[in-house]
């Protein structure tokens, strides 16, 4: 530090110069704060500080599942006791794959997934990377897995919009697709799971359901999120 005298003669202290490359270093910094934050929408930012909240995401990320999601099939079959050891099973929407972990520890025999998105192949999987309403894809499952399905899983859920009414009939619309697979693979006394929104399984994939299986319940596990729309309903005893 230096001292100066202005022209009246009175003292100023002035301070060292920074150097030119801490200027720039600290320029940069905060350049680089203003794009990261620029980068990240608030809806991506609320999304990352949810997940960074969440013990579900934590969970799975400990024990080696590819998504939260597995808990929720976890808890589903803890209170309904879908997954039974030497199943075959098929899995509409499987990306990224954590249904799929959680039907494999728990000893089913056969497993086939089917996603528009690309999932990481799993040992004693069968993956298909396709759309299920392509013509022939359910030949093509049912080849892949050799027999009847004895449960039928979809996880499967449209974009959302952001409109409740509209998310809803778009992912009902899936549940349809889903539970007419089912209907049409399905071993006797088999068992169906799909995703679908708040107000459940209504209209005609309810009347669908209940013509078809002797218990239809609806049921929202509690890994599934709070403000989440969504639940699941379980249809058991395929009346075939």
């Amino acid at each position: 530090m230096t001292v100066e005298e202005d022209s009246r003669g009175r003292r100023k202290w002035k301070p060292p110069a920074q150097k030119p490359e801490q200027n720039a270093s600290s320029r940069s910094t905060v350049k680089k704060e203003k794009v990261r934050k620029k980068t990240l929408s608030k809806s991506s930012r609320e999304w990352v500080d949810r997940q960074l909240r969440d013990p579900y995401v934590r969970r799975a990320q400990e024990a080696g599942y590819r998504a939260r999601a597995a808990y929720k099939l976890k808890e589903i079959d803890e209170k309904f006791h879908i997954l039974k050891r030497g199943a075959r099973v098929v899995d509409l929407g499987s990306a990224p794959g954590g249904w799929l972990q959680v039907v494999a520890e728990a000893g089913a025999a056969k497993i086939v997934g089917i996603d528009l998105l690309p999932i990481d192949s799993m040992a004693d999987v069968i993956i298909f990377e396709a759309d299920i309403n392509e013509p022939g894809m359910t030949d093509k499952l049912m080849a892949a897995l050799g027999d009847r399905p004895t449960l039928v899983l979809s996880d499967m859920a449209a974009n959302t919009v952001g409109h409740k009414q509209t998310d809803h009939v778009r992912t009902v619309g899936l549940a349809e697709v889903a539970a007419q697979f089912a209907i049409d693979n399905l071993v006797k006394n088999g068992t169906f799971v799909a995703k679908v929104f708040q107000g459940g399984a209504q209209g005609t994939l309810l009347e669908l359901l209940k013509t078809n299986f002797d218990d239809v319940r609806h049921w929202k596990p509690p890994s599934s999120r709070p403000e989440s729309p969504e639940t699941f309903v379980i249809a058991r005893g395929f009346r075939g």
